[in-house]
């Protein structure tokens, strides 16, 4: 699986365009060939790719996100895992940008800070209702929508 091949085709998805990177993976923008909508794919990084435990983390957590069901929460539609054993979760594509690129515009207005802490704090109060913790809360993760 290499997502950085342009237009790499995965199982029903064809890769378009990386969204964001960090430490532990990266995320592409993809289009659902047989659904035809946008879908994000999350990668593990390269370097813990073929490490069974870094696997099992992304499978827990695409079950874990699979669970909840909540409208500030992104969705998650399939997890892959290829021949060489490499894992990826397919979620719902949310467009916007991160809290960060907003934050980098300058302050925010306080309705919108508002908005958005409420919308987070709601997002977080229904997964800790279903007793998962995220654990990696921050600008780069929280995706502001348009109509926001």
């Amino acid at each position: 699986m290499d997502p950085l091949a342009p237009d790499a085709r995965l199982a029903n998805y064809r890769l378009e365009r990386l969204l964001g990177a960090g430490g532990m993976g990266s995320v592409y923008l993809a289009h659902d060939l047989v659904l035809q909508r946008p879908v994000a794919i999350k990668f593990i990084a390269p370097d813990r790719a073929a490490d069974a435990s870094a696997r099992r983390r992304l499978i827990r957590e695409a079950r874990a996100a699979a669970a909840l069901d909540h409208p500030n929460i992104c969705g998650v539609h399939d997890v892959i895992v290829d021949p060489d054993g490499r894992a990826c979760i397919v979620m719902q594509y949310v467009e916007g940008e991160t809290l960060a690129q907003t934050l980098r515009q300058g302050p925010l207005d306080v309705r919108l800070a508002l908005t958005l802490a409420a919308d987070v704090a709601a997002a977080l109060a229904a997964a800790h209702a279903r007793g998962i913790v995220h654990r990696d809360i921050k600008p780069q993760n929280i995706i502001v929508t348009p109509e926001r």
